[in-house]
Order: C-alpha cells, then structure tokens, then sequence
C-alpha cells in the first residue's frame, strides 16, 4: 500500500513509499482510507518527536476517515461502512477509560505519533476506535474532525463548559483547533471573540459577526476590557504558548478560565502566580477528548451544529506540500489530504 513515511527528521525525511499492508490483530478492525487531515503535530513529529515513544520509519497522520473493510467483533458495523477514527489506541480496563476518560488511558497510543498512522490507503486499529458515520456522510469534512475538533470540543465544552452569555476570546483564530473552537463556542450560544492578523481574516470573522481583535495593533487585555466594559473573558482558548500567555490571562474575568492545547511559540510562558490566585483563575489543558465526546461532536456536526472549514486539499503525494501551507500566514482552518 502507498503511505506517507517519515524515514529521518526534516523536510526531507517524508516521502510517499511503498509499504508492508498492516497485520489485524483478533478485535482489531481494517480500514480503506479516503481521506485525512495535516495536524500541527505532523509538523513536530517531522522535525522533532522530542518526549514522544516511537520508532522510525513511522507512517504519520493522526486522524481520518474511510470505509470499514472487515471488523471481526463488531456486529454493529459491516464491510463498506464509513467510519470515523478515534485517533488513540487505548486498553479500555485501566482507571481513566473505565471512567470513560480514554484520553488520559495508561497505555493510550496516538495514531502518527507512537504508532503508524492515517496517511495511509489502510490503517488497522482496535475496532473499538471507530465510530460509524451516517451513509450521506461527506467524508472530506468527517476527516478532519479526530483532532481540531475533538481538542475543541473539550476545551469548550469540558472543565469549563461555555453557553449563552458566556465571553470566549480565542487567540489566533485563523487555525484549525482556534476555527474550531471558534465555531463550538458560537453554536454553544456564546459572545466570541477572535484575534487575528490581516485584513482578509479579520473581514472573513466580521462578515460571520464576530468581534476581531488585531493581535499585530492591538493590546488585547485594554482591547477586551473596552470590549466586555471591564469585565474580561470567561473562557480564553490559547493554543499559541508563549507569545500570547501573559495576554491571555490579562484578558480573563475574575474565576476565568485558560485552556491550552499547545505551544506553538514556546512551553514556557511566566505562570503570573500571582494573578491566578488573585483572581482566582484556572488553567486547563486539552488534547483531543474522550469517545462520549467524539460522539457528541460527530452528532452536532450530523445535525448541522457546524460545518468544518477546509483550507485547501491535497493528494497523498503531495503532503510534504501541505505540510509547507500549514505554516502559510493567511491559511484558514483544516487542511485536507485525499486518500483515495
């Protein structure tokens, strides 16, 4: 089968090749891929994996969607379902999944970062880790769900659930986790917030009715104190790190909430001790969420909740191209590869 393999760090060190197909191990399901999503963490994998278990070469991608091939084990599911990944491996018995935590699973394996992923024609997977889509499904939006979304949906709707009436300020929201959270927060019936940079994203946000902040012009705590008359955010999604942190608490309400899903600019911003315990604010941290919550996500998004914004697509062999535009200033949203 045709994958994308990362054989040594570096640009140079992705290439679509020719690969063994995968063993499906008892209870494990077979899946035809036909399409994917870019992740910020491809961009890690390929020129770090620095405090990530894995082997090399290794197939990347972390989420996707196909049609099932055979899933022994599963008499809900039947040969050319579409499905959706859930991007871990997880045991099911330890602690965290029996109380239906699987993110926080023991043993969990993430597909493109420990174990080979979905940038493949085929992946294999435990046949718990899919979840069947309805047959209309577009499968161009449902692969981009795994991990933008999913991170989204538990850090808007998880330790510190938002809804009408709440302020959610979202820093750099032209990104896929930001976009998405963007979407989560308005559908949830929250005020949003969104900086960005550029006249064509902060047009895009205002033509949606969204108030922008320019992060490049702007000093975003006074220009959310104007906004809020003083008050600040309720809920403030940062997936920047260091660049934006001190911004981002300024900007909170007193007993608000940070939620973070990365560190794009940095892992080590000052932790403003003093601010926090003052106000009394929280820090939350999210990657991806748990099946309840993929569900969740899946049947909002069934039902028209949101529709996923896809950037721009590309085929299986030009993902080292992809990986290029997802550090394109203007790029809006998802990136998409197409399968098959």
């Amino acid at each position: 089968m045709k994958a994308i393999v990362l054989h040594q760090r570096g640009k140079a060190g992705v290439a679509l090749r020719e690969m063994p197909s995968p063993e499906c191990p008892p209870g494990w399901a077979r899946v035809r891929m036909r399409a994917a999503s870019v992740n910020r963490v491809d961009l890690y994998m390929r020129d770090s994996g620095a405090g990530i278990t894995h082997d090399l070469p290794l197939i990347m991608g972390v989420d996707g969607a196909g049609e099932l091939i055979s899933a022994p084990g599963r008499p809900d599911l039947a040969p050319g379902d579409k499905v959706i990944l859930y991007p871990y491996e997880f045991c099911g018995t330890c602690r965290a999944c029996l109380a239906g935590d699987q993110p926080l699973c023991r043993t969990a394996r993430i597909l493109g970062e420990h174990r080979h992923g979905s940038f493949a024609e085929e992946v294999v997977l435990p046949a718990r880790s899919l979840i069947r889509l309805a047959p209309e499904a577009d499968m161009d939006q449902a692969a981009v769900l795994g991990v933008a979304y999913l991170t989204a949906w538990r850090m808007v709707f998880g330790k510190a659930p938002v809804g009408p009436g709440s302020v959610v300020l979202v820093q750099g929201a032209g990104g896929g986790v930001a976009y998405a959270a963007v979407q989560l927060a308005r559908m949830a019936g929250a005020r949003v917030i969104a900086t960005t940079s550029g006249t064509d994203k902060g047009a895009h946000f205002r033509a949606l009715g969204i108030e922008t902040i320019d992060y490049r012009t702007q000093n975003l705590p006074e220009a959310i104190a104007a906004l809020t008359d003083g008050e600040g955010a309720d809920l403030v999604v940062d997936n920047v790190g260091e660049a934006t942190w001190g911004a981002s608490l300024r900007s909170l309400a007193r007993g608000g909430h940070l939620v973070t899903c990365g560190a794009t600019t940095g892992a080590h911003p000052s932790a403003d001790l003093q601010r926090l315990f003052v106000r009394q604010l929280s820090v939350h941290g999210a990657t991806m969420g748990s099946m309840e919550e993929f569900r969740r996500l899946i049947r909002a998004w069934e039902t028209g909740g949101f529709e996923p914004l896809i950037d721009r697509a590309f085929a299986l062999a030009d993902v080292p191209d992809a990986f290029d535009h997802l550090e394109t200033p203007a790029r809006m949203g998802k990136i998409l590869i197409r399968i098959a």
